[in-house]
């Protein structure tokens, strides 16, 4: 082969040609995303042209090689041809400060702080290259740092004082502000924190408040963090269980404890994992970010002066539709058991005017639902279902399974108005719209009748949030409803302060014979384009650009949804007797590159389906869902986690019940935990975080095969009972590496952890990578995942590979 040359070259595509060989039969064309020694270039056309078009975004280089097939043998290759960047995608991200922390240790003074993405010029063989860095000791030069960015002091003691400054073409800019040594003389910082005062439910059961989830978020504009903390009621529930629930709040600090704001999401929202997601991000470039969250009546944000005194105190701003209604911020939709019976009866009285009923998709009477001998004429007196709905309370559901105790049904919300708030960072309202997909029920439509567990208001009242670059430049809001059966997707952009539709999807309920004697988790929506989505969702979601054309797709578990609202695609499997089947819900999905020698993204996944899916677990294509390893199973996995904890072991390492290689391999490696990682040592290698005595103390430890136990947190607390869960992991200060976010267990300040070992790797802020940035603002999804960034983070770091796009 020869002459194999660039055509054209576009936006979003390039064209290749080469010289004809008049004994060729064909020729098969290869492409990869590196150029390095173990790469599999991936083949994707055999042709017999001379030319062909790659349709790929040309915002980084593209690697292609072209082999001739005589006598249906593959000749010898031609050289590899690396195509030029052509598009360029302005990324927004935040304006950071610098990030200099100080940190008193044994060995002296550790100082870190933040390279910048733009400060970036090219790699050598331990990290980037760009900006180096002057550090400064009570106002006097001290060192020059070109090989990190951290530095320790073996002189400096707690009354020090430190500066950076970066220098960059021989220029050196502004120097950062002081800082000192963390007031706690440890690798942590605390930030005080302001207890809601507990309460008592209906039924006189008195709760207190602990903190939960986190975000971040640069709220006024000053280049630092302010943290966003959900605090949830003692008696939080699960979707799924019954009971009264307090309040959910959720404040917003500064990093020296000053409460900004406080918002109350009032009665009508439960609390709980699956209620309240709050997406923080400068979602119109304003250099300020905003809080998008769902709201109702009684939402309501209270402002605090610099002193803590209340400033003002403002409801949410309701529809003039819904007002016109007779709405008010007073109302409560909490039901009460006998409220729950009251709204049985009401549903059966009207049982010949469903929809569902009139269309003859579910039977025309409830006795032929529960499998008896018709006795009521219909439509049913009022009396007639009320009998109807003891029967249904009391013999139906106690049949079924014991755990039905709809007779104490109580706490939940099945009806009034739900809404969609985006405040501003200061948490002044900013607008209010009606949240796009509503209720319908109580989850009739959903299935939430259909199974042996006979559970109203959850498989209905399932939320996920996320933030996406959905046109590669600029943060889009998704908002979702549903995964286990019917699965609603809004897309939002807020580049001029309005709530902008963008794309909705709707896959359609799924269709059931019988709403009380059905499993419509298996089945497909009405919606002819979207229905293939339903009940391939998990507890949370991801946004990666998994197919190279610079813009994030939703991964939404099973399925991805490209940057346009379009299905890129599904996946299916065959379960061992030949049927064709969903992959379905999990619980834990990691997407990632997680083979550094595959093109592209990879997504490892556990699937709840058990016998009923193909999969228990999967590693799958992340571009195409094409399953490169996995195993069936007749039970629910669970969880899952992918990390670095080999380093003698090419790519990331997953594991389920046993530790695989990126190719499936089964290694020796002692089996760690799945609950939580993070990139917290200075080899770049992966730490996990796991309860020590998850039922007891819920402390805290990063531990890994490699280093051992590296923190015990003490008088610290996890959340979210066995799930172990931090408050919130990212990149928050300092370095590359991620901060450790974990509430005191009297819930009295969180606490910051951050790793005081010297790195001599030289990486910018992982906030400045788009996938790992938008995976921060998602974390507080349900149940709560870590998120990676879009190039391969590991100690075999790629480094000219981090920054494809400054290949030359």
């Amino acid at each position: 082969m020869s002459n194999l040359k660039v055509k054209a070259l576009n936006d979003s595509n390039v064209v290749i040609g080469w010289d004809s060989i008049k004994e060729a039969q064909c020729y098969r064309v290869y492409w990869a995303d590196k150029n390095i020694p173990t790469m599999k270039f991936k083949c994707l056309t055999e042709t017999k042209e001379t030319e062909y078009q790659l349709n790929k975004s040309t915002h980084v280089p593209h690697f292609l090689k072209v082999a001739p097939v005589m006598n249906g043998v593959e000749q010898e290759e031609s050289k590899i041809l690396k195509t030029d960047v052509k598009k360029v995608f302005h990324e927004q991200r935040e304006k950071l400060s610098r990030g200099l922390i100080a940190a008193k240790t044994k060995k002296g003074v550790f100082l870190s702080w933040r390279l910048m993405i733009d400060e970036v010029d090219g790699y050598s063989d331990t990290g980037l290259t760009g900006a180096d860095f002057i550090i400064y000791k009570n106002e006097k030069r001290l060192a020059l740092v070109t090989d990190s960015t951290n530095y320790l002091d073996e002189e400096g003691s707690e009354a020090d004082t430190y500066q950076v400054a970066a220098i960059f073409n021989e220029v050196e800019h502004d120097k950062s502000d002081k800082v000192t040594c963390f007031a706690s003389n440890e690798n942590y910082i605390d930030i005080p924190m302001q207890i809601p005062e507990g309460g008592v439910t209906p039924v006189g059961e008195e709760y207190e408040y602990h903190v939960n989830d986190m975000s971040i978020g640069d709220v006024d504009g000053d280049g630092e963090y302010e943290y966003i903390v959900k605090w949830d009621p003692t008696n939080s529930h699960d979707v799924s269980i019954k009971g009264y629930t307090g309040n959910c709040y959720i404040d917003c600090y500064k990093l020296d404890g000053t409460l900004l704001w406080r918002l109350d999401m009032g009665v009508n929202i439960r609390s709980g994992a699956h209620y309240t997601q709050f997406m923080v991000y400068d979602f119109d470039n304003d250099g300020k970010a905003e809080m998008a969250v769902k709201t109702a009546p009684g939402t309501k944000m209270t402002l605090y002066n610099k002193d803590g005194s209340i400033k003002a105190e403002k409801y949410i701003t309701m529809p003039k539709e819904d007002i016109n209604k007779g709405y008010r911020h007073f109302d409560n939709y909490v039901c009460s058991s006998k409220d729950y019976v009251d709204h049985l009866v009401e549903v059966f009285m009207n049982w010949h005017n469903h929809e569902e009923v009139r269309n003859g998709n579910w039977p025309k009477t409830l006795e032929e639902c529960f499998g008896i001998e018709q006795k009521y004429e219909y439509p049913l007196s009022k009396e007639d279902a009320s009998q109807l709905v003891y029967y249904f309370i009391h013999v139906f559901a106690k049949e079924k399974s014991p755990k039905n105790e709809l007779d104490k049904f109580e706490g939940f919300i099945y009806e009034g108005p739900e809404y969609l708030t985006m405040f501003a960072g200061d948490g002044k309202e900013i607008e209010t719209i009606p949240f796009k997909y509503g209720r319908v029920d109580d989850g009739l439509m959903w299935g939430d009748y259909a199974m042996n567990r006979i559970e109203p208001c959850n498989r209905v009242d399932r939320f996920l949030s996320g933030v996406a670059y959905l046109d590669g430049e600029r943060p889009y809001l998704i908002i979702c409803r549903g995964y286990y059966t019917r699965t609603t997707i809004v897309a939002y952009s807020f580049f001029e302060r309005k709530l902008k539709e963008y794309f909705s999807i709707d896959s359609g309920f799924v269709p059931m014979k019988n709403p009380f004697q059905d499993n419509p988790h298996m089945g497909v929506g009405t919606n002819s384009e979207y229905g293939i989505l339903a009940g391939q969702g998990n507890h949370s979601l991801s946004t990666a650009d998994v197919d190279g054309d610079g813009f994030q797709e939703i991964i939404y578990g099973g399925a991805v949804i490209d940057h346009d609202g379009s299905i890129l695609y599904s996946s299916y499997g065959y379960l061992p007797d030949g049927t064709y089947a969903k992959l379905g819900h999990g619980d834990a999905m990691h997407v990632a590159n997680i083979d550094p020698d595959k093109p592209g993204l990879e997504i490892f996944q556990v699937f709840e389906g058990a016998r009923y899916a193909p999969y228990g677990f999967a590693l799958r294509d992340a571009q195409t869902g094409e399953v490169i390893f996995g195993e069936y199973a007749e039970t629910d996995l669970g969880r899952c986690m992918i990390g670095d904890i080999n380093p003698q072991v090419r790519g990331l390492q997953v594991w389920v019940y046993d530790v695989r290689s990126c190719t499936g391999e089964i290694l020796s490696d002692k089996l760690l935990g799945t609950n939580q990682s993070i990139r917290w040592a200075a080899d770049l290698t992966t730490q996990i975080l796991d309860g020590t005595d998850l039922f007891a103390k819920h402390q805290g430890v990063i531990n890994d095969n490699i280093h051992g136990s590296m923190l015990i947190p003490e008088q610290m607390a996890t959340n979210n009972g066995t799930k172990g869960n931090p408050c919130l992991i990212a990149d928050i200060f300092g370095d590359f590496r991620e901060e450790l976010i974990l509430r005191k267990a009297d819930n009295s300040a969180i606490r910051i952890y951050t790793n005081t070992d010297i790195t001599t790797h030289k990486l910018f802020t992982l906030m400045h990578d788009i996938q790992y940035r938008t995976g921060v603002a998602w974390q507080n999804n349900c149940y709560n995942q870590p998120c990676y960034t879009k190039f391969y983070y590991a100690s075999d770091m790629e480094w000219e590979y981090v920054l494809p796009q400054l290949l030359k």
